[in-house]
């Protein structure tokens, strides 16, 4: 599976590797704190998620939730475009959900931003149904992802948008890599019950890609 950013430790050396990917996987303590000033920080990071709201076209009054929301970058472009509407931001890591909260106060003291911390299998959340979701190098953590998926659609309005975002990083990741993880994603929306209607792509190292579709739900 090509979304997959993770593999299983075989010695020493990749067991160290392993406990320090992990915490970019679920970021916990002191490691996870330095972990969400990477992710807040790195480049390609920022432009990544900056990119991916571009192209959602969020209107002022629209209601967004963002699923794996991080340090909340992407949650902070979403407010700003979303200024009459509301932005949930979902994480299943504790540290996380801190760190998107410092960077978004203001929208959380003024109700414009709401986050919560909760796993997609899991998934409670108030304030819809949503206009967009927006997923970030998230769906390739989450257990059975097209049910996933089909469970997500349910909390969005009927033609709703949803952006699914894969930049991988796995060892050797290049532009083949990144097309692989493209049809996985247009494969799993399509077996959830969306309609994909086109595929973007960032010019990073390895490329991003974004499948863009909509809620075929009524």
């Amino acid at each position: 599976m090509y979304l997959k950013l993770l593999t299983p430790p075989v010695s020493l050396k990749r067991r160290l590797i392993w406990s320090v990917v992990k915490q970019f996987h679920n970021p916990r303590g002191m490691g996870g704190h330095v972990v969400g000033w990477i992710m807040a920080h790195r480049s390609s990071n920022v432009q990544r998620s900056l990119w991916a709201v571009e192209l959602m076209d969020v209107q002022p009054d629209d209601k967004v939730m963002e699923l794996g929301c991080g340090p909340g970058l992407a949650v902070a472009a979403l407010a700003e475009r979303a200024d009459r509407g509301l932005v949930v931001g979902v994480d299943h890591s504790d540290v996380m959900i801190r760190h998107a909260r410092r960077r978004n106060a203001t929208a959380v003291e003024s109700g414009r931003v709401d986050l919560v911390c909760a796993s997609v299998e899991r998934l409670d959340v108030e304030g819809g149904p949503f206009d967009a979701v927006l997923s970030v190098n998230s769906v390739g953590f989450w257990p059975e992802p097209a049910d996933r998926l089909a469970e997500i659609r349910r909390l969005m309005r009927p033609g709703g948008r949803i952006a699914l975002v894969s930049q991988p990083r796995c060892p050797g990741a290049d532009a083949t890599t990144s097309a692989a993880a493209r049809r996985e994603l247009v494969s799993l929306l399509s077996a959830a019950g969306y309609e994909v209607i086109r595929c973007e792509q960032l010019n990073l190292d390895p490329p991003v890609v974004c499948v863009l579709a909509v809620s075929n739900l009524s």
